[in-house]
């Protein structure tokens, strides 16, 4: 099989060309497709880096030379009266190959491409100012272009990696007989991000691709209810959804709708951006035009896996001297040590929280070293984060500056946790926890569900994974500077401090999971799970949809109506699994006893749209919902024994740019019992929940 891999930046197979994660991933899995007996393909630009190139390796000019004008049609709204309507933008495009451990590397190389050669990827602030910014478009086009050229009708596999910098190539390559198009998400970007469409339906004429753009949304005019607005506009603090004006087109849709496959990282990275469970997007979510189209190419979709490197998961890797390696740091090496490794991101990586939790932990007299790596070329500025360390001194070892992986190595094989609070569910895969997990660190991580193949759960010790469990589970977190958070992290390094003290043996326990877990990840597993969607692509067996997978994500709606006479007792589990007590009557007796049972299951949900329908079968039920939210001596009282915490969200006063939010936390009185003043105006209260559970949904009650 050819294999044609192509992403933006290719330079894993060393270190002075790479910027980003998903270079190391790219040059990996091409290696491992390639140890496999396939033919693999580079196809990435050249970042004005070719004369660096031929200075280290045999680098050949092809006999390739493209030259053309890239039609670029500007929104007006960004790009203002300082830039036409519609620039063009003369091109020369050469292309270069490197043959390196049995692959061919093209690098492609033009006035565009070759700018940036430092940092590769446009500033998000060249965006209406510098055409600078159109650089990983430029690159989708000469991909595309060269591939055509260069491959013509030859069969190939083109394995395209990120929505936003591919999402031409699954259109271009549509109608093409020769070639197969998959299509991977990197990150959980948000599924909702849109480009200009008169820009993309210019580019793929310019292609010569038929007009394939999915039809416009409704209108921006449609009347939405306060509801959908006041959910709408809390997402810009979750990361995971802004709102566009007319004349734009989601990047996610035409990957779907085009490619023949979509690849993930996880099992949980593909099911969070299935349904977004459990978020504040997700009753938003559903309401949206891409939900459709996620569920419409649902069984395109294929987890190929990630991997961890060599040189953590080998069984002789060298010894670590912890006595030196915490020494040497000015820590105590007879002390519990908790190891941190990120690029420093505070709102990605929960180190707000995490400082918070450790500089708590250690005032409250805990005897811990914490070695914190938070990587950032510009240091750290924060005030804060400055005085917790020299608040803590001999206690905390922060380290921001790039290092030799041999360290890294070192500083997790000398620790006994690692500590991983990702927030956002930014998280599909995280190489850094799979690291020090297989250098021996047991993890205390969010429970993303991006990091749910690291085996760390609720209850490691006693409950019902505790014999395959690895470490503890933190809440997941969609806020910033999460109290929650910090108050479950600070909780879990005592736990985690006094487990080593009092019960060595469970310790160890975990330790061994950790590592059995962690090391299971190799680039030679994600290969053969890649070659087996690719191969049966090849093959022509298409996957279909099928009534298991609408089960599994509650789309009971698809659902043929014979299904409900052929899988009846199926469809009764999922709906009860969900308090679905609408869709349960469908397949069995609603009786009383059946209809209490989907009332607890939606009640402890908080699913209360659900909860009305068992209601009406069990009047007596009504009580309980009904009495949720009260007025109370002039004061709103909420009560739900399994709430963590209840927010009253309220459209801001209009601004400049996208509308925002107020948030006022309500005050918790007791267990599950909280309060507040009820606003001037009457009618609905917003309120958004985080259950003890984790997971966070909304509620509308209506006040006055």
């Amino acid at each position: 099989m050819h294999i044609i891999e192509t992403y933006f930046e290719c330079g894993g197979f060393d270190h002075r060309f790479l910027q980003g994660g998903i270079s190391v991933y790219l040059w990996n899995l091409s290696k491992a497709l390639a140890d496999q007996g396939h033919r693999v393909s580079v196809v990435t630009p050249a970042h004005g880096r070719l004369d660096d190139l031929r200075g280290s390796y045999d680098l050949e000019r092809l006999d390739y030379e493209d030259r053309y004008e890239l039609p670029l049609v500007l929104d007006p709204h960004t790009w203002g009266e300082r830039f036409p309507a519609v620039v063009s933008v003369p091109l020369t495009t050469t292309a270069h190959r490197l043959r390196l451990d049995g692959i061919d590397v093209y690098f492609l190389s033009n006035q565009l491409l070759d700018e940036l050669p430092d940092r590769f990827y446009p500033p998000y602030d060249t965006k209406g100012r510098d055409l600078v910014f159109f650089k990983p478009l430029a690159y989708q086009v000469d991909t595309i272009r060269f591939v055509r050229d260069r491959f013509g009708d030859e069969e190939a596999l083109l394995h395209a990696h990120e929505p936003y910098y591919h999402y031409l190539m699954p259109a271009a390559f549509r109608d093409d007989p020769a070639k197969r198009v998959v299509g991977t998400v990197q990150s959980n970007m948000p599924i909702t991000k849109k480009v200009y469409r008169p820009k993309v339906e210019r580019l793929l004429e310019f292609l010569g691709v038929p007009h394939v753009l999915p039809a416009e949304d409704e209108s921006p005019d449609r009347p939405r209810t306060e509801y959908e607005t006041v959910m709408s506009a809390y997402q810009q603090r979750t990361h995971l959804h802004y709102e566009y004006g007319p004349g734009h087109v989601r990047v996610y849709d035409m990957v779907a709708e085009h490619a023949d496959l979509v690849d993930f990282l996880s099992p949980g990275h593909l099911e969070f951006y299935t349904d977004f469970a459990d978020t504040p997007f997700e009753q938003l979510f559903t309401r949206l035009p891409v939900h459709d189209t996620v569920r419409r190419n649902a069984h395109k979709s294929f987890v190929g896996g990630c991997a961890i490197g060599a040189g953590w998961t080998t069984p002789e890797r060298p010894a670590v001297d912890r006595t030196s390696v915490l020494a040497g740091l000015g820590l105590d090496p007879a002390l519990p040590t908790f190891f941190h490794n990120a690029r420093y991101a505070v709102n990605h990586k929960g180190q707000v929280e995490l400082f918070r939790a450790v500089d708590r932990v250690l005032g409250e007299g805990l005897a811990a070293n914490f070695i914190l790596r938070c990587l950032s070329d510009g240091g750290i500025d924060d005030p804060y984060v400055r005085e917790v360390v020299e608040r803590h001194k001999g206690r905390i070892h922060l380290e921001c500056e790039r290092v030799d992986e041999r360290r890294i190595v070192e500083y997790a094989a000398s620790s006994d946790y690692c500590v991983f609070p990702s927030k956002f569910e930014m998280d599909t895969f995280l190489i850094a926890q799979g690291e020090a997990m297989a250098a021996g660190a047991v993890p205390i991580a969010t429970a993303q569900l991006g990091m749910a193949h690291f085996g760390h759960v609720a209850d490691p010790l006693d409950g019902a994974d505790a014999a395959r469990a690895t470490g503890f589970a933190v809440h997941r977190s969609f806020a910033e500077d999460d109290a929650l958070l910090a108050d479950s992290l600070a909780r879990r390094i005592h736990q985690g401090a006094t487990l080593l003290r009092e019960r060595p043996e469970e310790y160890r326990r975990l330790r061994t999971n950790a590592i059995a877990t962690a090391r299971r990840f190799t680039w030679e597993r994600a290969a053969r799970l890649h070659l087996e969607a690719f191969t049966a692509l090849q093959e022509g067996r298409r996957p279909a949809i099928g009534v298991e997978l609408l089960l599994r994500h509650g789309w009971f709606d698809l659902l043929p109506d014979e299904a409900y006479e052929t899988h009846g007792d199926a469809i009764a589990e999922a709906a009860a699994r969900l308090g679905d007590a609408e869709t349960y009557r469908r397949c069995r007796p609603l009786d009383g006893p059946a209809a209490r049972a989907l009332f607890d299951t939606a009640w402890e949900r908080a699913d209360f749209a659900r909860c009305e329908y068992a209601a009406d079968v069990v009047p007596e039920l009504r009580a309980l919902l009904d009495g949720r939210c009260t007025l109370t001596d002039g004061r709103i009282v909420y009560r739900l024994p399994h709430a963590e915490r209840v927010e009253l969200v309220r459209l801001a006063p209009p601004a400049p740019g996208r509308g925002g939010v107020t948030v006022l936390p309500l005050e918790r009185t007791g267990p599950g019992e909280f309060t507040c003043e009820p606003p001037d105006a009457g009618g609905d209260l917003h309120l958004l929940l985080t259950l003890t559970s984790g997971r966070s949904t909304w509620d509308v009650v209506r006040h006055g």
